[in-house]
């Protein structure tokens, strides 16, 4: 790997993968637009020999992608084995034009990323018409999309702290590229597949992108980047698919959204020359060079890397050498207690906003309130909620980290207890109803835009991006769980729910208060000090 850890180890190998997903995807382009004479419904098609023998290729150009740029590390060299550099890994210098590059390519990454699960909900009407299912029948491929991305959470998460960050992130688009096909599947059998390996490459690039960001960002700044990074990102994604649907939907049907994933993806991999790995990663890998160079590169205008002196003494050298360990090691030994707290915290998270938040419209309406008055209700919510993102940053970067992610994991709690009080108490006022609803949105969205920023700082190198899928992961999870509950009426009882969901919540806000540590303006190795 050359160029300061921008370029491959084999680049005409991955080049040949890339084509040949483009060309497994493109031999699906005759199907999809016979669909043209039929309204663009392709239920019932026979499959061509064509997509038979793009399906083949796809696997075959993902594997020779991933064999082209997986980095080499010296003969023995595991994660975590390379002795650490004697100099800062750059956490001492300004912002500059590096950071921003990579700043604004990760915002669009994540953009990106969101916008696969975001689409979910635009393509379920045009689905459920065209293959005649009722809404149990479609909730069966939010449930594959869901358990797809709690997969791809941690099996990324894995890769990245086995192969190297942007590596993951390289890899997950080119699955975004593979699984576009999705959108010209005549059954709905393999829809149901294709969006299971949709949701398992979008699980895992979320984590991934905040710890590449999170190792590469000066300490100061680190912490606020990290939250406006999410909310940029999960807000940019949503605007991508709602714009899509909008614009595209009444021509081509619901399909061409899963199509986009084409050209999406491929933004993300014509993009990868402002992607570099983590020079941390490098440097565990015993990469010394590369991470030099890439180290100058962050440094500023000059180039240098201020190495180290009396006046400027080196952070404390963490015990990292020693290979990637498994997952279990989360949830044992020094970070255990903080593991535990925030996967309950992302389990809570996900049964709030993927079941609580869900029904909510449909409770409004039995609370009196009619389906028009009860969408402008939320869409009213969730305007008085934006500037809730800008309080997150401020609360995250000038107050403290873990204390701004317990207050919102507390404000949640306690505005899921006032839903279960207005209902209790028979209270209808629009207002008081408008106000909690807002509170709602605001705490639930606060929670998402910290939980794995905070993940992607708290745990080691050799454990960094398995930790912060684990707890993505979590939140899927949660989702899953929320989702079968809705199935069964649990939100049917809306007091009741609203009261029960409360308590993992505040049973989080409660962990994390014990065993939360302090990252805002720490250097990583500074912060595993504090574990020791």
């Amino acid at each position: 790997m050359s160029r300061a850890g921008f370029s491959f180890h084999h680049p005409i190998a991955f080049w040949m993968g890339c084509a040949l997903i483009t060309a497994g995807v493109l031999s699906h382009g005759p199907m999809f637009m016979m669909g043209q004479h039929t309204h663009w419904q392709m239920v019932g098609m026979a499959m061509t020999t064509e997509m038979w023998v793009g399906m083949t290729i796809i696997p075959i150009g993902l594997a020779l992608s991933a064999w082209g740029m997986l980095p080499r590390a010296p003969t023995g060299m595991q994660p975590g084995m390379g002795a650490p550099l004697n100099f800062h890994v750059a956490d001492g210098v300004p912002l500059n034009r590096a950071h921003w590059t990579l700043v604004t390519v990760l915002v669009v990454t994540l953009a990106i990323d969101v916008m696969k699960p975001a689409t979910l909900g635009f393509v379920m009407p045009g689905m459920r018409a065209e293959y005649g299912m009722d809404s149990s029948g479609a909730s069966v491929l939010a449930l594959f999309a869901l358990t797809g991305t709690t997969v791809g959470s941690v099996v990324w998460g894995r890769v990245a702290d086995r192969f190297g960050r942007r590596s993951a992130i390289l890899l997950s688009a080119l699955m975004f590229i593979g699984t576009a096909i999705c959108g010209a599947m005549p059954s709905f059998g393999w829809n149901l597949a294709m969006c299971f390996l949709m949701g398992a490459s979008a699980g895992g690039l979320l984590p991934i992108t905040f710890t590449l960001m999170a190792e590469t960002v000066p300490a100061r700044h680190r912490g606020w980047l990290l939250v406006a990074l999410g909310g940029l990102g999960t807000s940019g994604g949503y605007l991508l698919a709602a714009g899509a649907a909008a614009v595209l939907e009444p021509m081509f049907s619901w399909r061409v959204l899963w199509l986009l994933g084409l050209p999406t993806g491929a933004l993300i991999i014509v993009l990868n020359r402002f992607i570099p790995e983590s020079p941390r990663f490098l440097s565990s890998m015993g990469m010394h060079a590369q991470a030099r160079a890439l180290l100058a590169r962050f440094a500023g205008p000059g180039g240098r890397v201020e190495r180290d002196d009396d006046a400027h003494p080196a952070p404390p050298v963490i015990d990292e050498s020693h290979p990637v360990l498994g997952t279990r090691d989360l949830v044992r030994g020094r970070h255990a207690a903080i593991s535990w707290s925030l996967l309950v915290a992302g389990t809570a998270w996900g049964l709030v906003n993927f079941g609580f938040l869900l029904w909510l419209p449909t409770n409004l309406t039995a609370l009196g309130v009619d389906a028009a008055a009860a969408s402008a209700l939320l869409a009213r919510s969730a305007f008085y909620a934006l500037p809730g993102i800008a309080l997150v940053i401020w609360l995250y970067y000038r107050w403290s980290s873990f204390r701004s992610l317990v207050l919102f994991l507390g404000l949640t709690a306690a505005t899921l207890m006032a839903f279960a009080a207005l209902d209790a108490l028979g209270v209808r006022s629009a207002s008081l109803t408008t106000a909690t609803i807002a509170a709602l949105l605001i705490s639930v969205s606060g929670v998402i835009a910290m939980l794995i920023p905070y993940a992607a700082e708290i745990y080691p190198l050799r454990l960094r991006g398995t930790g912060s899928g684990v707890i993505a992961a979590s939140s899927k999870f949660g989702g899953i769980l929320g989702a079968g509950l809705g199935v069964l009426g649990f939100f049917d009882h809306f007091a009741l729910s609203a009261a029960l969901l409360a308590l993992p919540m505040a049973a989080s806000a409660l962990m994390l208060g014990r065993s939360g540590v302090e990252t805002r303006g720490q250097r990583l190795e500074e912060i595993q000090a504090r574990f020791a």
